[in-house]
């Protein structure tokens, strides 16, 4: 059992992604939707309303619900493009908050060409990388309300 799980991870199309993100209890829980993952998993967006679930004592966005929003997509992001040749860990993160907000707030992930072909530069002879990435949580009038930075672990996987 063990063993097709693991492989079904290496063949889910963005789409399915998608769909079980948007269905696993951690997000959905939360009021967090995933708006779109690019067919290339080098971009995702998500976004949070705000619900009597997801708010804080003083009726703001609970902060905990902010970092869940932006928490996977990175490593998700970069074990897919990597697929199963790569050790792809979160590492560490740090969050910011900034400023309260009510509204709904929407995080976008994106990955350039150059930032994969750096990591797979640095990885190529086995070697770790701790990746950085700063991700902003903004409101629909673009004002940021909190600031994510995540670290991911990537190193290639010894073949004997």
């Amino acid at each position: 059992m063990k063993k097709s799980i693991y492989r079904l991870r290496w063949s889910l199309s963005a789409w399915q992604l998608k769909w079980l993100l948007n269905c696993w209890p951690p997000l959905w829980c939360t009021g967090i939707r995933v708006l779109s993952i690019r067919d290339d998993f080098c971009y995702a967006r998500v976004q949070m309303s705000m619900r009597w679930y997801n708010r804080n004592f003083v009726g703001t966005h609970f902060g905990g619900s902010l970092y869940a929003m932006t928490d996977p997509f990175y490593m998700l992001m970069l074990v897919m493009i990597f697929g199963k040749d790569y050790y792809v860990w979160d590492q560490a993160a740090e969050i910011q908050f900034i400023k309260p907000a009510r509204e709904k707030v929407t995080a976008e992930f994106e990955l350039t060409d150059e930032a994969i072909a750096e990591i797979k530069k640095q990885t190529e002879n086995g070697e770790k990388t701790i990746v950085s990435f700063v991700v902003d949580v903004k409101t629909d009038k673009g004002e940021t309300v909190s600031r994510v930075q995540k670290r991911v672990y990537v190193r290639l996987k010894k073949h004997d």
